[in-house]
């Protein structure tokens, strides 16, 4: 981390922690006068302890935002305070509604050297005014997410606590070189969309060292949604994923679905999950078009999971009806490999497509338990010390195509 000379906090700003107070305020103008006093090293926005309640706010380069221990950073609940910003040229649109989008709470766009840390202090999205809208099917445009980072490189976040997030908590999207560690991310099991951490169209990203339950993936891969995605063409690449312990009705480790720019280079091992709809998740969809490979699971432990591990071709919606039906995904050299499950209903589902089979696809080592059999089509691959027995689809000769150096 860089350590900088200069420091201000909040309330030299006018910033008032009594959790009534709208602080929106003071924090664009200590980030502007970071931004324009340009302090040699950068300059530390330091939140006392108190609940400092504020609108959305953009962040500056070479700034450390330092939450005290005891500190609160809360969103608004009036959605009148923010602003729509663009969609994502590589999802088109909204990615939940048709239009803009409802900028993040925390956004930073064309940064470099920042960093959101503290003495494990909460960022606070109170995001189930946005929940219930979604529920009653009253939103308007996409909910913002708790922090998103766009074409910024040089992002460390760590030893902070994110909670409610209104849509997905942290997305680095467009970025590179970004090391999220010693975080923990809440939301209630039911809260809709909330994923822990969507690397999208990103790249040399480390994931590690963190507690993640939500009511969503704890960490999707992602790179851009059919026809938008295909042609911005930035993929997903040099991604590892360490470490990581929690909880979700919905998926531990994803790839997908939006995977259309491509997701290549993909590790994530030493992973603990509780209570899961899927331990892991490798989804994508005709339409996604984009080449999914080397992706490495390993040493995963779950408990109590729906299913242990989906690799899917069928998942997923469009933005519109203009997808390109013939623009078939990829996904291939998958190695799966020393995962340990108990209480796992069903062990295994991967279904490819008919004509975009998936190849190359190889477990090794994996005891899930179970009394339903493994269900698979249209793939390739080979299995190895798996139990239950796998499908008969995956040989157990390991020296067939890819597989022969995976095990």
């Amino acid at each position: 981390m860089s350590y900088r000379n200069d420091k201000i906090s909040i309330t030299d700003f006018g910033g008032v922690g009594d959790g009534k107070t709208l602080n929106t305020k003071a924090f664009r103008e200590a980030i502007y006068r970071i931004e324009h006093l340009r302090r040699r090293g950068g300059s530390l926005l330091y939140i006392p302890p108190g609940e400092f309640l504020t609108g959305p706010f953009n962040l500056t380069s070479r700034m450390t935002l330092f939450l005290a221990r005891g500190a609160v950073i809360k969103a608004t609940t009036d959605v009148g305070q923010w602003p729509l910003v663009a969609p994502l040229p590589s999802y088109g649109r909204g990615r939940e509604r048709p239009g803009g989008r409802y900028m993040s709470f925390i956004l930073g766009n064309g940064l470099h050297d920042v960093i959101i840390t503290g003495e494990n202090g909460t960022i606070d999205g109170q995001g189930s005014v946005w929940w219930d809208m979604w529920r009653q099917r009253t939103l308007g445009f996409t909910r913002p997410n708790l922090i998103e980072f766009m074409n910024s490189r040089g992002i460390i976040i760590s030893n902070v606590i994110f909670k409610n997030s209104p849509f997905w908590n942290i997305h680095p999207v467009y970025c590179s070189h970004v090391v999220i560690r010693y975080v923990t991310i809440l939301a209630p099991a039911d809260s809709p969309n909330t994923d822990g951490i969507d690397p999208d169209s990103s790249s040399n990203i480390c994931i590690e060292d963190s507690f993640i339950s939500t009511g969503d993936d704890l960490v999707a891969v992602k790179s851009g949604w059919d026809e938008y995605g295909i042609a911005f063409g930035r993929p997903s690449h040099s991604i590892t994923i360490r470490r990581v312990t929690g909880s979700s009705p919905f998926a531990g480790i994803a790839v997908g679905s939006e995977t259309s720019g491509g997701v290549v280079g993909v590790l994530a091992e030493h992973i603990t999950l509780y209570n899961m709809g899927i331990g892991i998740h490798l989804k994508t969809n005709i339409g996604r078009g984009g080449v999914v490979r080397n992706i490495t699971v390993s040493n995963v432990y779950m408990e109590n999971a729906r299913t242990g591990i989906k690799i899917s071709g069928d998942v997923g919606d469009h933005p519109d009806e203009y997808y390109n039906r013939n623009a078939l995904p990829v996904l291939k050299d998958v190695v799966i490999k020393n995962v340990w499950g108990e209480r796992v209903q069903q062990p295994g589902l991967i279904r490819g497509l008919w004509n975009a089979p998936f190849t190359a696809i190889c477990l090794s080592n994996i005891h899930l338990g179970g009394a339903r059999p493994w269900q698979c089509s249209h793939v390739v691959g080979a299995a190895v010390q798996v139990s239950p027995s796998p499908c008969a689809q995956l040989t157990s000769r390991p020296q067939i195509g890819a597989c022969s150096s995976s095990f």
